[in-house]
This record gives C-alpha cells, structure tokens and sequence, in this order.
C-alpha cells in the first residue's frame, strides 16, 4: 500500500481545484455570453414587440376612427334619406290640399251644399291639415305682404292704384307650402301670386 505524502497530497488537491475553477469559469463565462446572447435576443424581441404593438394600436385606431366616420355618415345619410321621404310624402299630398281648397273657395256654393256632407268635407280638410301639421308643414300666407322670391312665384300681375301695394302680393293663386327641417325652413311649394303694378 502506497501512501501520499500530505503535500503531494494538497499540491494534487489544489491543481485539481485550479483546474476545476477553470472549467468552472470557463463554463461561467460561457454561460455568461449564452445569457449575454438571450439577453440581447430577448430585449430585441421586446423591442420588435413594443414597434408591433404600437402599430397595431395605430391600426386599431385607424380602424376604429374609420368606423365612427363611417357609422356617422350612414346616420347622416339616414336623417337626409328621412328628411327626402317626407317631402316626398307631403308633395305628393298637395293636390288633394289643393283640391279641398278648391271645393271650399267658392263660399255660396259650399254654404248651399247639404250640412252633414259638408262637414264630413272640412273633418277630412282638418284631418289632412293635422297630418301636414304633424310634419311641421305649414301653409305660406303671401297676401298682402311685400313679394318675396324665395317663397312666392308671380305668375301675374294686378294693376293697383295704391303706391304702396306695387311689388305686393295681390291674390294667392295656388297655395305654397313650407316644412320645418331642424332648425331651417325649407319650402315645399312656392305659392302662387299676382303682384300689384300701377297703373300707366
């Protein structure tokens, strides 16, 4: 049986740690720049990360501003689509505005008429005119008042001897009608008129 002496012994220990310790830090440093490699790998993932998401933020921004301009068009276009339906409506409820007038202007011969005929006449005049009031459509009522050719169309004209009636609407020919829409007024119908000129 051989025995080592103790300093051969620690020499041998120490050259095996020192060579253990190398290969240790060798092993260390080597995992260091695996680590050191993720790492930069790992924050340049982030990064591509943080870029694509805020792309896609931008994109779903995008997106979803088109979509409210979008949704408020369509409404806007609903509300004009609407507003285009009940002038259709109305206009095509004036001549039978028109023809009640026409029935009612002659006052003698309406007034000669049988009384329970003439009043279902007028309940269904009424009728009509609430259903065009429910629309916020109202009769233009020219006479008297200066011409005015955003409502009023002359299609005639009257001779006056009073200076102040010239350019005045006379006498109303056909009714013209008008609709309330938001906070404008549109006319539906212009009425027709004579204006009062002097007389040569």
């Amino acid at each position: 049986m051989v025995y080592m002496n103790n300093e051969e012994n620690d020499l041998e220990l120490e050259t095996t740690n020192d060579e253990d310790i190398a290969l240790e830090d060798a092993e260390l440093v080597d995992e260091e720049e695996k680590s050191s490699d993720k790492l930069k790998k790992l924050r340049e993932r982030v990064a591509s990360c943080e870029e694509e998401k805020k792309q896609i933020q931008d994109d779903l921004q995008r997106t979803r501003a088109d979509f409210l301009n979008a949704r408020k068009r369509l409404e806007d276009e609903r509300a004009r689509d609407h507003i285009r339906h009940r002038k259709a409506h109305v206009e095509e409820l004036l001549p039978l505005c028109d023809s009640f007038e026409m029935a009612m202007s002659n006052k003698e011969a309406w007034e000669k008429t049988d009384e329970i005929w003439r009043k279902g006449i007028e309940g269904i005049n009424n009728q009509l005119m609430r259903l065009l009031g429910s629309y916020d459509v109202k009769i233009i009522e020219p006479k008297g008042k200066p011409f005015d050719p955003y409502r009023d169309e002359a299609v005639g004209t009257e001779v006056v001897a009073d200076e102040k009636l010239v350019d005045t609407v006379i006498s109303v020919l056909q009714r013209g009608y008008e609709m309330r829409v938001g906070d404008t007024t549109e006319v539906i119908r212009h009425a027709r008129v004579t204006t009062g000129i002097l007389k040569d």
